[in-house]
């Protein structure tokens, strides 16, 4: 699998700097986007602010992780030298002059996700949208973010739901699979012993939630045992509860870079399956 997901975590000065960043950084997203287009290995992208202590820098993306934040830094420069003024111990900037040193900074602050999900692993961002292109398939539909916050009862709770997100990793992507709406989806431990649950997903909020619970709420109840303030269990029996948790869990996105905005997971998949099955009646017939 050529994809892969990126978590960046920029340690800030003080929350007057978390404050400031976040109001600075949407004026900025246009040129971030235009430099996620001309790289063309960037599937979605997007800001959030965790604390008044870290900015969260989210990615799902081909290829290798030192070469992104490298075409990152020479293209893509005053959005993070923007950025690193309200920084803990910044690289040297300007970035764009820096790549280097920026890609070095990117990888010692880079947070390693427990559990990775994609709902179609084996193609890259430029051949989705040369699929949808070739096809005329212009998307239709809505994408939105899910970024949630769950707070450990402890550390070793946090140490503990860890273990059981990798030990349970197939099984959860059985459980999205069956959802059938999420792209991308992580497990990422964050600061303060707390786990963040990143997805990318079609449709309203109301109806992914449902869905979610029906297929994956059971891990949710699991983890649910460790998780301060956590709704009652099982999600199933309590879903208004739940989405009312979610919902208040849920860290409002700065910027949703998408490279092929509007197809669904569902869209996608049969842009693959058409491929194929061209290319196979190509075969048969020479």
């Amino acid at each position: 699998m050529s994809q892969n997901h990126f978590t960046l975590s920029f340690p800030l000065k003080s929350p007057a700097d978390a404050k400031a960043v976040a109001e600075q950084l949407p004026a900025l997203m246009p040129v971030l986007f235009q430099v996620a287009e001309t790289i063309g290995t960037i599937h979605y992208s997007r800001f959030t602010v965790l604390s008044e202590k870290t900015l969260l820098f989210l990615g799902e993306f081909d290829g290798e992780f030192g070469a992104l934040m490298a075409d990152l830094a020479k293209r893509g420069g005053p959005v993070f030298d923007a950025i690193f003024q309200h920084a803990v111990n910044p690289p040297p900037t300007p970035v764009a002059d820096h790549a280097d040193a920026f890609a070095e900074w990117a990888a010692e602050h880079l947070l390693i996700a427990v559990n990775l999900y994609t709902a179609y692993p084996d193609v890259t961002a430029k051949e989705i949208k040369a699929l949808a292109t070739a096809a005329g398939v212009s998307g239709a539909g809505e994408l939105h973010l899910f970024l949630v916050i769950l707070p450990m009862k402890s550390r070793l709770a946090f140490m503990e739901v860890q273990l059981i997100l990798r030990a349970r990793g197939h099984g959860t992507t059985k459980d999205l699979d069956k959802v059938g709406t999420p792209h991308f989806a992580q497990f990422v431990p964050l600061e303060d012993n707390q786990i963040g649950f990143f997805t990318v997903y079609d449709g309203s909020f109301d109806k992914y939630i449902a869905d979610f619970t029906k297929n994956i709420g059971q891990v949710f109840d699991l983890l649910f045992k460790f998780t301060k303030g956590a709704p009652p269990s099982p999600c199933r029996k309590y879903l208004q509860e739940f989405v009312d948790f979610a919902a208040g869990a849920n860290r409002t996105p700065i910027g949703f870079y998408q490279a092929y905005p509007g197809l669904s997971v569902q869209d996608i998949h049969a842009l693959i399956a058409d491929s194929r099955s061209q290319a196979s009646s190509g075969t048969a017939a020479a």
